[in-house]
């Protein structure tokens, strides 16, 4: 029975964090009524002529620093030219001989490097709208020369796992790095997978196809394994493969054949005559480096080392960038790197996956988590009643002491009223003292228990657990 190997190469769609639109000044913004963010040069009126966006460059050449690659001196757009409804002017500005960054990679946890092949700038094209038959199908062009940076790989993959990490890496360095916001959701991060098969262990690659604009780590998955089947079957009952654009149904978990797969000649590429060759400059790169932040892995090194925190939080707490700032807010707040990561990853993100947001403030502010973790380490709640005062004020801006306050959870029992009770308790279940000798520890932690029970929460543990052990001590 023969096996087979499979072979991935990907071409990763981001768009890019700028407040216009690539080539003119129309807003780069989701969400707007369609056909409103648009002017004749986005829907190639006559005349109308392109003006390089420098910011779109500079954030393309910041990746590229954050995935080693190397700048060239000089980039140049091109025409990619094809006819779809939702390119209105029949060409793309992309970019093929001279790109901005080539090289680079990524790092797997199996120690392979993932090579980048490249990373060029583009214009996105509109959004097509499927009706129905009645109405057909509608053009939105708001998206249509929006900033693209598009991320080429060499074929290095050879499982969906390995796909799907190196996509997670990659978003996470992208928005870390504030390029790019990868909501795949509203398609500001899609993926197109290049796969092939091959007899295992042969230098022979087999022929390709293209499956476009998957736009979820799930997809991604559940297309790979798909296609990679697919062909197996196709091969082991002596078909050939034909190499095509598929579309990819999550619906139906299958992917259908669209068109035959074109090469880059097919698109005739040639240089735009309305845009002029990009210089750029060594010092302008030198610079742009210098305004790369602490990428998620640098993170993680700053957290185990400097804050001592153990490897699996850091990787939890950096997994997004919105959860690592927000802890690092509580930080300067309050400086328990261990309880504050204990809170977020216990009860934050918990509350979270039920309630998905983009900014953890909105569930409960940093002022109020540290408050609560200010008030337990001063023994002023107990831990139930830490727990119940997190969910008061989650999604609440109230101050959480006054919360605390106003709900009695604060300990406020005098020395005097926390002997009266452990005298109480001690006399109530006197019969349990016969184990005292035997069992200390679980006698102790019972009349803590009572104590707990009886003072609604409200005593002291620790005081407790001293007064207790004095008195029987007696």
């Amino acid at each position: 029975m023969k096996e087979f190997d499979i072979v991935i190469g990907l071409e990763v769609h981001a768009e890019v964090n700028t407040n216009s639109k690539v080539f003119c000044s129309c807003k780069n913004s989701f969400g707007a009524e369609p056909n409103t963010n648009c002017c004749p040069v986005c829907i190639a009126l006559p005349g109308a002529l392109p003006v390089l966006n420098k910011k779109a460059v500079e954030y393309t050449i910041k990746a590229g620093l954050c995935f080693g690659c190397q700048i060239n001196d000089l980039a140049v757009f091109e025409r990619k030219n094809y006819f779809y409804p939702d390119l209105s002017k029949a060409y793309q500005i992309s970019q093929l001989v001279k790109p901005i960054c080539l090289g680079g990679g990524i790092k797997l946890e199996n120690g392979k490097v993932a090579r980048l092949n490249r990373i060029h700038l583009e214009e996105d094209a509109g959004k097509l709208i499927h009706k129905n038959q009645t109405i057909g199908t509608l053009v939105d062009y708001n998206r249509g020369g929006i900033p693209l940076m598009e991320i080429v790989t060499e074929p290095d993959f050879s499982s969906s796992a390995e796909v799907l990490e190196f996509l997670e890496k990659l978003r996470r360095t992208l928005i870390y790095a504030g390029v790019a916001n990868c909501k795949m959701e509203q398609g500001g991060m899609r993926c197109d997978v290049n796969l092939s098969v091959k007899e295992k262990g042969s230098n022979i690659l087999g022929t390709r196809t293209e499956m476009k604009n998957l736009n979820s780590f799930k997809m991604v998955k559940r297309a790979i394994e798909y296609e990679s089947n697919r062909q197996i079957e196709e091969i082991k009952a002596g078909n050939k493969i034909v190499q095509q654009t598929r579309k990819w149904d999550d619906n139906k978990g299958k992917s259908f054949a669209m068109r035959s797969k074109e090469n880059s000649n097919d698109y005739r590429y040639f240089p735009d005559p309305d845009l002029l060759t990009v210089e750029i400059e060594k010092n302008d790169v030198e610079n742009i480096r210098k305004t790369i932040p602490a990428l998620a892995q640098d993170r993680i090194k700053i957290y185990t080392e400097k804050f001592g925190l153990p490897e699996y939080d850091a990787k939890i707490l950096t997994n997004e960038k919105f959860v690592s700032d927000y802890f690092e807010n509580c930080l300067a707040i309050k400086n328990e790197p261990k309880q504050i990561s204990n809170w977020i990853m216990t009860d934050v993100l918990k509350v979270l996956k039920e309630k998905p947001c983009e900014d953890l403030n909105e569930i409960i502010t940093k002022e109020n988590l540290t408050t609560i973790i200010e008030l337990l380490e001063t023994k002023q709640i107990s831990r139930p009643n830490s727990k119940a005062l997190f969910e008061l004020v989650c999604f609440d801006t109230k101050n959480a002491k006054q919360v605390a306050k106003e709900n009695g959870m604060l300990n406020t029992f005098s020395d005097k009223e926390l002997e009266n009770v452990v005298q109480k308790v001690l006399k109530e279940f006197d019969s349990a003292m016969s184990d005292y000798e035997k069992t200390p520890e679980k006698v102790v932690k019972f009349f803590i228990g009572k104590v707990m029970q009886l003072s609604k929460g409200l005593a002291n543990p620790q005081i407790a657990e001293r007064l207790i052990i004095e008195k029987i001590n007696k």
